[in-house]
């Protein structure tokens, strides 16, 4: 039962990475519309909007998937978040995860 409940974990801790596991490259142009408030190097020049250099990138995909359903509510977040795609939302965390936070 043990190591059935270690396989079970495992398995789940390896689907859920994987999730989220994007291309920063792509990411990069994809990120276009996030640069005018989240900063090209992803520190806000605001403190009202948050720095995303350097976040983990299941905690960055998980913001944009709750913005996109409407766990969250921001009127710009939500509009900006509606076209996007899952893979488009892995691909934006995997590059604002991959800069350095300062």
């Amino acid at each position: 039962m043990k190591t059935l409940l270690t396989c079970m974990l495992t398995a789940t801790w390896l689907l859920t990475a994987s999730a989220w596991a994007g291309d920063a490259a792509a990411g990069k142009s994809k990120a276009a519309s996030c640069v005018g408030c989240h900063g090209v190097a992803g520190i806000s020049a605001n403190p009202a909007w948050p720095n995303l250099a350097g976040q983990h990138g299941a905690y960055l995909v998980k913001q944009m998937k709750d913005f996109k359903e409407g766990t969250r509510t921001d009127p710009n977040m939500n509009a900006l978040m509606t076209p996007l795609s899952d893979a488009d939302m892995a691909d934006i965390a995997a590059y604002f995860s991959s800069l350095a936070c300062k």
